[in-house]
């Protein structure tokens, strides 16, 4: 199999091979989030430990007609018991990712950006949406839409370098990168216009890191339809056509991100946390059972190599 063009290719991918990676999830009382962890297990790519309170994940378990392992519960009093713990757990290598269960996200990441105990990287971590857009047979990758709330420069250098990263795993040799604001042009009033632009500049000059071809500003229409682009004239090697949508803050990142699946009818997302020691997964409490599933499934094609569990 070629490179993957959706999440069914990932799972089929992951399917195959021989070493099945752990999964801790934090406050594992939750329906869809239990549903993805079984469902990833009964597909073959992945074992689970489950961290909570051990009455809740059994009832939750039982309610959904779930059949899981109860010796994968580790005992947890509430919340933050449980992501304390699952973190410690992936740190020891007894689990390879970290996913967000019941949890509210502000406690989750006070337990995964914990400066002794947590899972923080050498570097920037940056949190990238793998959109599946199937009407282009084509993944989309959006950043940062969860973790930096309005990174400077450099930190828009990092993130884009992050994402570029997770392209190339996912077989876009060269992906193209828009950086984005509310117009295509630079405007000195609008600090997103120039920074895209700076980038732009930078990756002329070599200065980024990773194979790609970046452009911007490009408002979201001209970055992702080639018609918007050719009706305002803007030539560029990336209108029309991006791999990876760079978004000004979390705001904006945010709300686009999670316009897609309830926009966009039978439109699936992963979520992911790179730059960390190991893959951590954040979904929100309302997303899907699937988008939970080939979350997992991408933190899984993610970590390929990655020594744990």
């Amino acid at each position: 199999m070629g490179s993957p063009r959706n999440f069914t290719d990932v799972i089929a991918a992951l399917s195959k091979r021989s070493i099945k990676q752990t999964v801790a999830l934090a406050s594992a009382a939750t329906s869809t989030g239990l549903s993805a962890m079984v469902e990833a297990h009964g597909a073959g790519f992945i074992d689970y430990l489950l961290f909570g309170p051990r009455a809740d994940i059994l009832k939750t378990a039982e309610e959904n007609s779930l059949d899981i392992d109860e010796s994968t519960i580790r005992d947890c009093a509430d919340g933050h018991e449980a992501c304390r713990a699952a973190v410690q757990a992936v740190a020891n290598n007894e689990a390879c990712t970290l996913m967000k269960g019941d949890v509210h996200t502000k406690e989750y990441l006070k337990a995964v950006l914990d400066r002794d105990r947590g899972l923080r990287g050498p570097g920037l971590m940056s949190h990238v949406f793998i959109w599946e857009r199937l009407s282009m047979n084509k993944f989309v990758f959006v950043s940062d839409a969860a973790l930096n709330i309005a990174p400077d420069l450099q930190q828009k250098v990092a993130i884009t370098e992050n994402a570029i990263e997770v392209a190339h795993v996912f077989g876009v040799d060269e992906p193209k990168v828009a950086l984005l604001a509310s117009v295509e042009t630079v405007n000195p009033k609008m600090p997103a216009t120039l920074e895209a632009a700076i980038i732009t500049q930078m990756a002329r000059r070599k200065q980024i890191h990773g194979k790609a071809v970046i452009d911007g500003p490009l408002a979201l229409d001209n970055a992702i339809s080639p018609e918007a682009a050719r009706v305002k004239g803007i030539d560029s090697p990336v209108a029309g056509y991006a791999d990876i949508l760079i978004t000004p803050d979390i705001e904006a990142g945010n709300m686009l991100a999670k316009a897609y699946p309830f926009l966009v009818p039978g439109a699936e997302m992963a979520g992911v946390v790179v730059g960390a020691k190991k893959p951590v997964i954040i979904t929100s409490r309302a997303d899907s059972m699937k988008s939970k599933l080939y979350s997992i499934a991408a933190a899984a094609y993610l970590s390929t190599g990655v020594e744990c569990a």
